[in-house]
Protein backbone atom coordinates (compact mmCIF):
# COMPACT_ATOMS: atom_id res chain seq x y z
CA UNK A 1 0.00 0.00 0.00
CA UNK A 2 1.56 3.06 -0.79
CA UNK A 3 0.51 6.74 -1.70
CA UNK A 4 -2.58 8.53 0.69
CA UNK A 5 -3.58 7.07 3.61
CA UNK A 6 -6.26 4.84 4.16
CA UNK A 7 -8.51 4.01 7.33
CA UNK A 8 -10.52 0.94 7.02
CA UNK A 9 -13.74 1.93 9.69
CA UNK A 10 -16.56 -0.43 11.49
CA UNK A 11 -19.04 1.90 10.37
CA UNK A 12 -22.28 -0.56 12.43
CA UNK A 13 -20.19 -1.05 15.59
CA UNK A 14 -20.62 1.13 18.66
CA UNK A 15 -23.39 2.42 20.56
CA UNK A 16 -24.58 5.23 18.24
CA UNK A 17 -23.69 4.17 14.84
CA UNK A 18 -23.44 4.96 11.80
CA UNK A 19 -24.62 8.49 12.98
CA UNK A 20 -21.07 9.18 15.26
CA UNK A 21 -19.04 7.89 13.06
CA UNK A 22 -19.52 9.58 10.10
CA UNK A 23 -19.90 13.07 12.22
CA UNK A 24 -16.53 11.60 13.99
CA UNK A 25 -14.70 11.30 9.96
CA UNK A 26 -16.27 14.98 9.08
CA UNK A 27 -14.71 16.24 12.39
CA UNK A 28 -11.49 13.91 11.79
CA UNK A 29 -10.98 15.30 8.37
CA UNK A 30 -10.89 18.73 9.48
CA UNK A 31 -7.59 17.87 11.02
CA UNK A 32 -6.64 15.17 8.17
CA UNK A 33 -8.07 16.32 4.48
CA UNK A 34 -6.33 13.28 2.56
CA UNK A 35 -6.90 10.47 5.00
CA UNK A 36 -9.44 8.16 2.72
CA UNK A 37 -11.99 6.03 4.78
CA UNK A 38 -13.29 2.41 4.04
CA UNK A 39 -16.98 2.25 5.16
CA UNK A 40 -17.71 -1.26 6.28
CA UNK A 41 -21.69 -1.49 7.10
CA UNK A 42 -24.82 -1.80 5.58
CA UNK A 43 -25.02 0.33 2.22
CA UNK A 44 -28.78 0.59 2.43
CA UNK A 45 -28.08 2.51 5.65
CA UNK A 46 -24.75 3.80 4.91
CA UNK A 47 -25.65 5.28 1.36
CA UNK A 48 -28.00 8.00 1.54
CA UNK A 49 -26.04 9.56 5.05
CA UNK A 50 -23.09 10.14 2.65
CA UNK A 51 -25.15 11.84 -0.24
CA UNK A 52 -25.99 14.79 2.03
CA UNK A 53 -22.22 15.55 2.25
CA UNK A 54 -20.78 15.43 -0.67
CA UNK A 55 -17.38 16.35 0.46
CA UNK A 56 -17.28 13.34 2.55
CA UNK A 57 -18.53 11.08 -0.01
CA UNK A 58 -15.78 11.70 -2.09
CA UNK A 59 -13.52 10.47 0.88
CA UNK A 60 -15.41 7.64 1.61
CA UNK A 61 -15.89 4.18 -0.02
CA UNK A 62 -18.50 2.21 1.05
CA UNK A 63 -17.84 -1.60 1.86
CA UNK A 64 -21.01 -3.82 2.27
CA UNK A 65 -21.43 -6.10 5.02
CA UNK A 66 -24.64 -7.64 6.14
CA UNK A 67 -23.43 -8.69 9.74
CA UNK A 68 -23.00 -6.53 13.06
CA UNK A 69 -21.66 -7.42 15.82
CA UNK A 70 -23.81 -6.91 18.77
CA UNK A 71 -22.36 -5.76 22.07
CA UNK A 72 -23.52 -8.25 24.38
CA UNK A 73 -22.20 -11.38 21.77
CA UNK A 74 -19.58 -13.31 22.85
CA UNK A 75 -16.09 -13.53 20.96
CA UNK A 76 -16.14 -17.06 20.36
CA UNK A 77 -19.95 -16.44 18.97
CA UNK A 78 -18.73 -13.62 16.70
CA UNK A 79 -15.86 -15.64 15.47
CA UNK A 80 -17.77 -18.31 14.30
CA UNK A 81 -21.03 -15.86 12.83
CA UNK A 82 -19.60 -12.89 12.33
CA UNK A 83 -17.48 -13.40 9.32
CA UNK A 84 -19.92 -11.20 7.24
CA UNK A 85 -19.76 -8.55 10.35
CA UNK A 86 -18.43 -4.65 9.44
CA UNK A 87 -15.81 -5.48 12.45
CA UNK A 88 -14.30 -8.62 10.66
CA UNK A 89 -14.30 -7.10 7.02
CA UNK A 90 -13.02 -3.82 8.42
CA UNK A 91 -9.55 -5.89 10.26
CA UNK A 92 -9.39 -7.73 6.92
CA UNK A 93 -8.87 -4.81 5.01
CA UNK A 94 -6.17 -4.27 7.27
CA UNK A 95 -4.45 -7.62 6.70
CA UNK A 96 -5.29 -7.41 2.94
CA UNK A 97 -3.08 -4.22 2.73
CA UNK A 98 -5.50 -2.43 1.85
CA UNK A 99 -5.73 0.03 5.03
CA UNK A 100 -2.70 1.17 6.83
CA UNK A 101 -5.12 0.89 10.02
CA UNK A 102 -8.63 0.40 11.59
CA UNK A 103 -11.14 1.50 14.05
CA UNK A 104 -14.23 0.53 15.85
CA UNK A 105 -16.46 1.07 18.47
CA UNK A 106 -18.02 -1.84 18.88
CA UNK A 107 -17.70 -5.17 21.08
CA UNK A 108 -14.32 -5.05 23.14
CA UNK A 109 -13.96 -8.69 23.32
CA UNK A 110 -14.80 -9.65 19.40
CA UNK A 111 -12.40 -7.23 18.12
CA UNK A 112 -9.10 -8.14 19.96
CA UNK A 113 -10.48 -12.07 19.39
CA UNK A 114 -10.99 -11.40 15.26
CA UNK A 115 -8.04 -8.60 15.40
CA UNK A 116 -5.51 -11.81 16.67
CA UNK A 117 -6.80 -14.44 15.05
CA UNK A 118 -6.71 -11.82 11.37
CA UNK A 119 -3.46 -10.15 12.26
CA UNK A 120 -1.95 -12.35 14.30
CA UNK A 121 0.24 -11.21 17.25
CA UNK A 122 4.04 -10.05 16.95
CA UNK A 123 6.65 -12.70 18.16
CA UNK A 124 7.11 -13.51 21.69
CA UNK A 125 3.50 -11.45 22.44
CA UNK A 126 0.62 -13.86 23.90
CA UNK A 127 -1.88 -11.83 23.62
CA UNK A 128 -2.86 -7.98 22.28
CA UNK A 129 -3.19 -5.51 24.68
CA UNK A 130 -5.37 -2.24 24.81
CA UNK A 131 -3.00 1.14 25.27
CA UNK A 132 -4.20 4.44 25.73
CA UNK A 133 -3.11 7.94 26.62
CA UNK A 134 -3.98 9.24 30.06
CA UNK A 135 -3.43 12.73 31.41
CA UNK A 136 -1.55 13.53 34.66
CA UNK A 137 0.38 15.99 36.71
CA UNK A 138 3.13 16.07 35.08
CA UNK A 139 1.78 15.31 31.41
CA UNK A 140 0.68 12.15 29.69
CA UNK A 141 1.36 8.63 30.42
CA UNK A 142 0.25 5.49 28.87
CA UNK A 143 -1.63 2.73 30.59
CA UNK A 144 -2.38 -0.87 29.42
CA UNK A 145 -4.40 -3.10 29.59
CA UNK A 146 -7.40 -1.03 29.61
CA UNK A 147 -9.70 -4.31 28.82
CA UNK A 148 -8.85 -6.43 26.07
CA UNK A 149 -7.79 -9.30 29.25
CA UNK A 150 -9.46 -9.80 31.83
CA UNK A 151 -7.11 -12.35 32.86
CA UNK A 152 -3.23 -12.47 33.10
CA UNK A 153 -0.89 -14.33 34.12
CA UNK A 154 3.30 -13.41 34.60
CA UNK A 155 4.08 -13.97 31.50
CA UNK A 156 1.39 -11.32 29.91
CA UNK A 157 2.38 -8.71 32.60
CA UNK A 158 5.87 -8.89 31.72
CA UNK A 159 4.97 -8.84 27.58
CA UNK A 160 2.56 -5.97 28.27
CA UNK A 161 5.58 -4.06 30.27
CA UNK A 162 7.99 -4.87 27.03
CA UNK A 163 5.29 -3.16 24.38
CA UNK A 164 4.31 -0.72 27.39
CA UNK A 165 8.07 0.96 27.39
CA UNK A 166 8.43 0.92 23.94
CA UNK A 167 5.31 2.55 23.30
CA UNK A 168 6.38 5.32 25.58
CA UNK A 169 9.76 5.31 23.74
CA UNK A 170 8.77 5.51 20.20
CA UNK A 171 5.12 7.13 20.52
CA UNK A 172 6.32 9.79 23.61
CA UNK A 173 9.85 10.19 22.78
CA UNK A 174 10.53 9.31 26.18
CA UNK A 175 14.84 8.23 26.28
CA UNK A 176 13.78 5.68 29.28
CA UNK A 177 10.68 5.50 30.34
CA UNK A 178 9.82 4.38 34.16
CA UNK A 179 7.42 1.47 34.06
CA UNK A 180 5.04 0.65 36.95
CA UNK A 181 2.86 -2.07 38.33
CA UNK A 182 -0.71 -1.31 39.53
CA UNK A 183 -1.50 -2.79 42.53
CA UNK A 184 -2.76 -2.05 46.14
CA UNK A 185 0.33 -0.73 47.70
CA UNK A 186 3.61 -0.35 47.26
CA UNK A 187 5.53 -3.07 49.33
CA UNK A 188 6.78 -5.90 47.67
CA UNK A 189 4.75 -7.97 49.91
CA UNK A 190 1.22 -6.21 48.55
CA UNK A 191 -1.00 -7.63 45.84
CA UNK A 192 -1.89 -11.16 44.58
CA UNK A 193 1.16 -13.78 44.05
CA UNK A 194 1.05 -12.78 40.01
CA UNK A 195 1.56 -9.15 40.65
CA UNK A 196 4.31 -10.47 43.44
CA UNK A 197 6.24 -12.65 40.51
CA UNK A 198 5.93 -10.45 37.73
CA UNK A 199 7.78 -7.74 39.76
CA UNK A 200 10.11 -10.19 40.72
CA UNK A 201 10.73 -10.60 36.85
CA UNK A 202 10.94 -7.11 36.19
CA UNK A 203 13.37 -6.11 39.13
CA UNK A 204 15.90 -9.33 38.57
CA UNK A 205 16.11 -9.70 35.04
CA UNK A 206 18.34 -8.23 32.43
CA UNK A 207 14.99 -6.23 30.32
CA UNK A 208 16.55 -3.09 29.06
CA UNK A 209 13.59 -1.57 30.96
CA UNK A 210 13.42 0.63 34.23
CA UNK A 211 11.23 -1.16 36.55
CA UNK A 212 10.11 1.54 39.21
CA UNK A 213 7.98 -1.14 41.23
CA UNK A 214 4.37 -1.42 42.58
CA UNK A 215 2.51 1.74 42.06
CA UNK A 216 -1.20 2.46 43.52
CA UNK A 217 -4.38 4.06 41.76
CA UNK A 218 -3.61 7.54 42.93
CA UNK A 219 0.30 7.47 41.23
CA UNK A 220 -1.86 7.45 37.90
CA UNK A 221 -3.06 11.16 38.38
CA UNK A 222 0.21 11.90 39.47
CA UNK A 223 2.20 10.67 36.89
CA UNK A 224 4.73 8.92 39.33
CA UNK A 225 5.76 7.03 36.24
CA UNK A 226 5.52 6.87 32.64
CA UNK A 227 4.08 3.69 32.08
CA UNK A 228 1.18 1.69 34.24
CA UNK A 229 0.96 -1.87 33.61
CA UNK A 230 -2.10 -4.39 34.68
CA UNK A 231 -4.35 -6.68 33.76
CA UNK A 232 -7.56 -6.04 31.81
CA UNK A 233 -10.32 -6.10 34.40
CA UNK A 234 -8.36 -3.74 36.57
CA UNK A 235 -7.09 -1.25 33.99
CA UNK A 236 -10.91 -0.77 32.64
CA UNK A 237 -12.39 -0.19 36.23
CA UNK A 238 -9.60 2.40 36.93
CA UNK A 239 -10.00 3.41 33.46
CA UNK A 240 -13.60 3.87 33.87
CA UNK A 241 -13.67 5.39 37.38
CA UNK A 242 -11.07 8.21 35.90
CA UNK A 243 -13.96 8.58 33.07
CA UNK A 244 -16.71 9.00 35.37
CA UNK A 245 -14.80 11.30 38.11
CA UNK A 246 -13.98 13.47 35.48
CA UNK A 247 -17.85 14.24 34.51
CA UNK A 248 -18.67 14.09 38.09
CA UNK A 249 -16.45 17.36 38.91
CA UNK A 250 -17.58 18.79 35.35
CA UNK A 251 -21.20 18.74 35.99
CA UNK A 252 -20.35 20.08 39.87
CA UNK A 253 -18.50 22.80 38.69
CA UNK A 254 -21.41 23.43 35.96
CA UNK A 255 -23.85 23.78 39.14
CA UNK A 256 -21.33 25.92 40.88
CA UNK A 257 -21.57 28.35 38.49
CA UNK A 258 -25.19 28.52 37.49
CA UNK A 259 -26.56 28.56 41.45
CA UNK A 260 -26.43 32.36 41.53
CA UNK A 261 -26.20 35.59 39.53
CA UNK A 262 -22.85 36.18 41.26
CA UNK A 263 -21.28 32.70 40.38
CA UNK A 264 -22.62 33.54 36.65
CA UNK A 265 -20.52 36.24 36.75
CA UNK A 266 -17.97 34.70 37.89
CA UNK A 267 -17.71 32.30 35.81
CA UNK A 268 -17.45 34.73 33.20
CA UNK A 269 -14.68 36.01 34.77
CA UNK A 270 -12.44 32.39 35.01
CA UNK A 271 -14.23 30.72 31.91
CA UNK A 272 -11.12 30.85 29.86
CA UNK A 273 -9.32 29.21 32.85
CA UNK A 274 -11.98 26.86 33.27
CA UNK A 275 -12.69 25.96 29.51
CA UNK A 276 -8.42 24.89 29.56
CA UNK A 277 -9.29 22.44 32.52
CA UNK A 278 -12.43 20.78 30.83
CA UNK A 279 -10.58 20.42 27.84
CA UNK A 280 -7.48 19.18 29.32
CA UNK A 281 -9.06 16.08 31.55
CA UNK A 282 -12.18 15.73 29.09
CA UNK A 283 -12.18 11.69 28.43
CA UNK A 284 -13.15 12.24 24.16
CA UNK A 285 -9.50 13.50 23.88
CA UNK A 286 -7.94 10.56 25.29
CA UNK A 287 -10.50 8.52 23.19
CA UNK A 288 -9.11 5.74 20.97
CA UNK A 289 -6.86 2.61 22.83
CA UNK A 290 -4.23 0.94 20.11
CA UNK A 291 -4.13 -2.87 20.71
CA UNK A 292 -0.53 -3.27 21.34
CA UNK A 293 1.31 -6.55 19.70
CA UNK A 294 -0.56 -6.89 16.91
CA UNK A 295 0.59 -7.25 13.56
CA UNK A 296 -1.17 -4.18 12.13
CA UNK A 297 -2.97 -1.30 13.57
CA UNK A 298 -5.74 -1.59 15.33
CA UNK A 299 -7.63 1.19 17.28
CA UNK A 300 -10.60 0.98 19.92
CA UNK A 301 -12.64 3.77 20.69
CA UNK A 302 -15.35 3.92 23.11
CA UNK A 303 -18.56 2.22 22.56
CA UNK A 304 -20.14 4.74 23.88
CA UNK A 305 -18.48 8.11 22.61
CA UNK A 306 -19.76 10.88 20.65
CA UNK A 307 -18.67 12.06 17.48
CA UNK A 308 -15.60 13.93 18.86
CA UNK A 309 -14.47 11.29 20.72
CA UNK A 310 -14.71 8.87 17.69
CA UNK A 311 -13.00 11.41 15.88
CA UNK A 312 -10.05 11.84 18.33
CA UNK A 313 -9.79 7.54 18.10
CA UNK A 314 -9.78 7.93 13.91
CA UNK A 315 -6.86 10.61 14.77
CA UNK A 316 -5.07 8.03 16.68
CA UNK A 317 -5.06 5.51 13.72
CA UNK A 318 -4.05 8.52 11.32
CA UNK A 319 -1.01 9.70 13.19
CA UNK A 320 0.04 5.47 14.08
CA UNK A 321 -0.12 4.97 10.31
CA UNK A 322 1.07 8.22 9.31
CA UNK A 323 4.81 8.14 11.08
CA UNK A 324 4.79 3.86 10.79
CA UNK A 325 4.81 3.60 14.47
CA UNK A 326 3.68 -0.12 14.58
CA UNK A 327 6.73 -1.08 11.96
CA UNK A 328 9.11 1.13 14.72
CA UNK A 329 7.04 -0.92 17.59
CA UNK A 330 7.27 -4.02 15.99
CA UNK A 331 11.15 -3.07 15.22
CA UNK A 332 11.98 -2.18 18.98
CA UNK A 333 10.21 -4.98 20.63
CA UNK A 334 12.48 -7.37 18.81
CA UNK A 335 15.52 -4.97 19.82
CA UNK A 336 14.44 -5.58 23.31
CA UNK A 337 14.19 -9.19 22.94
CA UNK A 338 17.52 -9.36 21.33
CA UNK A 339 19.16 -7.04 24.29
CA UNK A 340 17.49 -9.49 26.81
CA UNK A 341 18.67 -12.78 25.29
CA UNK A 342 14.85 -13.59 25.29
CA UNK A 343 13.12 -16.35 22.88
CA UNK A 344 11.35 -14.54 20.29
CA UNK A 345 8.85 -17.49 21.36
CA UNK A 346 8.65 -16.88 24.31
CA UNK A 347 9.09 -14.41 27.63
CA UNK A 348 8.83 -17.42 29.89
CA UNK A 349 12.49 -17.30 30.83
CA UNK A 350 12.75 -13.58 31.69
CA UNK A 351 13.37 -14.07 35.07
CA UNK A 352 16.85 -15.91 34.20
CA UNK A 353 18.27 -13.45 31.68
Amino acid sequence: MSGRLTLSLDAMGGDHAPDIVLKGVQIARTRHPDVRFLLHGDEAVLGPMLARDRTLADACEIRHADGVVGNDEKPSQALRRGRDSSLWKAIQAVKDGEAAGMVSAGNTGAFMAMAKLSLRTLPGIDRPAMAALMPTQRGDLVMLDLGANAECDTDNLVQFAIMGEVFARTVLGLEQPNIGLLNIGTEDQKGTETLRQTSAILRDSTLPIRFHGFVEGDDIGKGTVDVVVTDGFTGNVALKAIEGTSKLYSSFMRRAFESSIISRIGYLMVRTAVNKVRARVDPRRYNGAMFLGLNGIAVKSHGGTDAVGFANAVCVAVDLGTHGFNETIKGEFMKVQRASGLDPETLERAANG
